[in-house]
């Protein structure tokens, strides 16, 4: 069997509560604004996607009315966020403690505060930290230790 030629992961999507907040909060954390565009055939009224500096990697944002493919059901205004297949977005870091600190300077609450974790065998050791941002995803902040 073939396998396909998958080189990278180059984006994943958010759906914003309040577009113009959660572009500027991951632009606070270090992304960069790349492209927005409008699409009113899918009620999209504004969408960015914002690179991850070096990467072809990117942080796709919509507004809040977009008709955009998504797993699961949406969740209901006021409502806490509703748990799909897709658990969190992990970003690697230099400083952990830092970029947790920073998110949650930004308006993220706090999930699970840095520590470090011995993953399998043989052990990876790494540094992590998890913030809900803005809209309730989960973000992993993630270093591994040599």
């Amino acid at each position: 069997m073939k396998k396909t030629n998958i080189t990278g992961i180059h984006h994943l999507a958010i759906q914003a509560n309040d577009f113009f907040a959660t572009c500027r909060f991951y632009e606070e954390l270090g992304l960069t604004p790349f492209h927005s565009w409008t699409l009113p055939a899918f009620n999209i009224t504004h969408a960015a996607l914002l690179q991850i500096p070096g990467t072809g990697s990117f942080i796709e944002v919509f507004d809040k009315d977009a008709h955009i493919a998504t797993q699961g059901r949406r969740r209901a205004p006021g409502e806490d966020v509703v748990a799909g297949a897709l658990l969190h977005l992990a970003l690697t870091v230099d400083d952990v403690d830092a970029a947790y600190a920073h998110a949650i300077s930004l308006g993220a609450t706090s999930c699970v505060e840095p520590g470090e974790l011995s993953l399998g065998q043989p052990p990876l050791k790494v540094r992590n930290a998890l913030v809900y941002g803005l809209d309730g995803e989960v973000i992993e902040f993630i270093a591994v230790i040599a």
